[in-house]
């Protein structure tokens, strides 16, 4: 196992990613289409999502196996950059 200098995080290890943005059908698959170019082998049930109280947004969760803190912010990076995306936590 490494352990980046810049993170507390040791990988590699389970990472649960959240983005938010505007409720619609077609987020969960975007985010998850993001996730994908930097992940292999991300399985469809690794998805959750959850409305917003008044069901204007939608809080996606992405669990996967991280490699590094590079890995993590060129996710991050491809997550804020998307129109659909307002959050990546």
């Amino acid at each position: 196992m490494s352990n980046d200098a810049e993170t507390l995080l040791e990988f590699p290890c389970e990472f649960s990613l959240k983005a938010f943005g505007k409720h619609s059908d077609s987020l969960a698959d975007t985010v998850l289409a993001l996730v994908r170019e930097h992940v292999d082998g991300v399985p469809d049930d690794a998805v959750s999502s959850r409305p917003s109280n008044g069901g204007k947004f939608l809080a996606i969760t992405v669990t996967f196996t991280a490699t590094s803190k590079p890995q993590l912010d060129a996710i991050y990076q491809d997550l804020t950059a998307h129109p659909a995306v307002m959050m990546a936590l």
